[in-house]
């Protein structure tokens, strides 16, 4: 096992988590998009974005390495995808809206602006963690270095 694996680790899962919340972000600011996208000629409000992660494979030789030391330390997190929640769009009646259809009714953005906070905070949290360990594990190797003075 390498000295800076916890680093590594830490340094992973913090640029997941933030491009996580760069994603909840997007979400939204984009909650009264009525024009996301246009498809087939016709305007289709935002979709709302979910990314998803997963643990990180080692490299094939980093795995036989880490075999054959016994060492049984992840690689970390990275993010899989990003996809648009397929849940139905919003109907909102508002008659004098540009984008009302006959019945005066707007297709709004699939964002519920609870959940994204919600999101938000887990988010917050889990890249707060993060930091904590990261600074531990950094702490850890400063008195570590110093036994030797």
């Amino acid at each position: 096992m390498k000295l800076t694996n916890g680093f590594d680790i830490s340094s992973s899962a913090l640029t997941a988590q933030r491009f996580r919340m760069d994603v909840i972000s997007s979400n939204i600011a984009n909650a009264d998009t009525t024009r996301g996208k246009l498809v087939d000629g016709k305007w289709v409000p935002y979709q709302r974005k979910v990314v998803t992660m997963e643990a990180k494979e080692p490299s094939p030789f980093s795995a036989l390495l880490s075999q054959s030391m016994r060492d049984k330390t992840g690689e970390g997190v990275r993010v899989t995808r990003v996809f648009e929640d397929e849940a139905p769009f919003k109907q909102v009646y508002n008659p004098t809206h540009p984008d009302a259809d006959e019945r005066g009714y707007v297709e709004m953005p699939n964002v519920d602006l609870l959940k994204e906070m919600v999101d938000l905070m887990a988010a917050s949290r889990s890249y707060e963690a993060n930091v904590t360990a990261l600074n531990a594990s950094k702490a850890m190797i400063s008195k570590a270095l110093e036994i030797g003075k």
